[in-house]
């Protein structure tokens, strides 16, 4: 089974919402802080927001107040809201887990990550 897949990706114009969703394996979704991290082509991995076990959430400046990360743990699926998007916001979001989760840079080092989802958004 793939540790994580992320979906939800697309394109939208600037102010726009799109939510994204990472289905996870039992293995990883129990045992591992969780986290979501972006690169683009012209910028270095940025970590965006992680959600520790006990669900206390932890947002890169660039996107607090915009961003929301959440979990559901029926589903082992992780979440990604995302409002009022920028052009800065474009590139690929990928879904990680791993440890050491106080601090949202963490996750662009995690142990596991997905394929990770296209977002674009048009000024």
């Amino acid at each position: 089974q793939v540790p994580l897949v992320e979906s939800g990706g697309g394109s939208v114009q600037a102010g726009g919402s799109l939510r994204l969703s990472c289905a996870a394996s039992g293995y990883v979704y129990s045992r591992y802080c969780m986290g979501w991290f972006r690169q683009s082509p012209r910028k270095e991995r940025e970590g965006v927001a992680v959600i520790q076990r006990i669900g206390i959430t932890n947002y890169a400046d660039s996107v607090k107040g915009r961003f929301t990360i959440s979990k559901d743990d029926a589903k082992n699926t992780l979440y990604l809201q995302m409002k009022s998007l920028k052009p800065e916001d474009t590139g690929m979001y990928y879904c990680a887990a791993g440890d050491y989760c106080s601090d949202p840079a963490s996750a662009r080092a995690f142990a596991y990550r997905g394929p990770g989802t296209q977002v674009t958004v048009s000024s």
